[in-house]
């Protein structure tokens, strides 16, 4: 079978698994499209221990009403890693924090940090799957036609996507800039340092530390905090005294250290130009040598 028949099996199969999930799209029967979300309030926090698992995140009890039933539910996220969702890695009572389950199933309930979080209706594997046809389309048309149908293919999308989201873009980083200059200072200390050992493909131990600090915002709210970076020698950093700095209206967005958070901040937008340069660059290049 030559480079044809692959590409056709390619497009065929990938082309079966989107028909696939849009029919299930169509038809409500999605796990997406089945899956209750709700608002929960954090009720209680429980530090961590120095020297535990920074994969079970901080531990919460929270409660939630089921919006179908009006029933009340308090739940915690004691569980094996990923089982209940995303770790918290910032909690303090009264947080809301996002729960999703599927309808009937609320014992099911994993969390989220993203209270506005909105639904995709179980598009993002037959979105995935036609990408992936169009990309089989793409590399027989640039066998037959050559190079400049690679370049413009790929890259002639992706940059109109990036046009398109540049005012977005644009608006975060205003926004980031803002939150960063509007920070407030605070005392804090770290009151545990978590740590968890792993190993990679080739067989490597990998040794992630992380600590976690506790401060109180001026209006009074006690908030716990893995803090992954901005702590020097973050080992050693158990019972550490520090500044953190805060954005007042979300306790989850701070810092350890907030010359390295502006700096981050720049980089960021460095990097945001230079790739979307690149990819611009790249799709005129294709257009203009066909």
């Amino acid at each position: 079978m030559g480079w044809y028949g692959y590409l056709g099996l390619w497009c065929a199969g990938f082309g079966g698994v989107a028909l696939v999930g849009y029919v299930r799209y169509l038809a409500g029967a999605t796990e997406a499209q089945r899956t209750v979300r709700t608002v929960g309030r954090i009720e209680h926090v429980t530090p961590p221990r120095h020297g535990d698992s920074r994969t079970d995140g901080i531990r919460v009890v929270v409660s939630f009403q089921d919006p179908s039933t009006g029933a009340e539910f308090t739940v915690t996220n004691d569980g094996e890693a990923g089982e209940r969702g995303e770790r918290v890695k910032a909690a303090w009572v009264g947080r809301p924090i996002g729960v999703r389950y599927l309808s009937g199933q609320p014992h099911a309930h994993r969390f989220t940090h993203d209270v506005s979080e909105r639904p995709h209706g179980g598009l993002g594997l037959p979105n995935c799957a036609l990408f992936l046809v169009y990309a089989g389309v793409v590399t027989v048309a640039a066998i037959e036609r050559g190079w400049p149908w690679a370049l413009l293919g790929f890259a002639g999308p992706w940059a109109l996507s990036l046009v398109h989201h540049l005012p977005e873009n644009v608006r975060d980083t205003r926004r980031r800039r803002d939150t960063l200059a509007a920070m407030t200072a605070v005392p804090g200390r770290v009151v545990a340092v978590l740590k968890s050992v792993g190993t990679d493909e080739d067989g490597n131990t990998l040794t992630t530390i992380v600590p976690v600090v506790a401060f109180t915002t001026h209006d009074g709210t006690a908030v716990t905090a893995a803090c992954e970076w901005g702590i020097p020698d973050p080992a050693r950093s158990y019972g550490r005294e520090l500044t953190i700095h805060h954005a007042p209206d979300d306790p989850a967005d701070f810092t350890a250290d907030i010359a390295g958070a502006h700096r981050a901040w720049r980089q960021g937008i460095v990097f945001d130009t230079l790739g979307f340069v690149v990819v611009a660059a790249t799709a005129v290049v294709g257009a203009v040598a066909l």
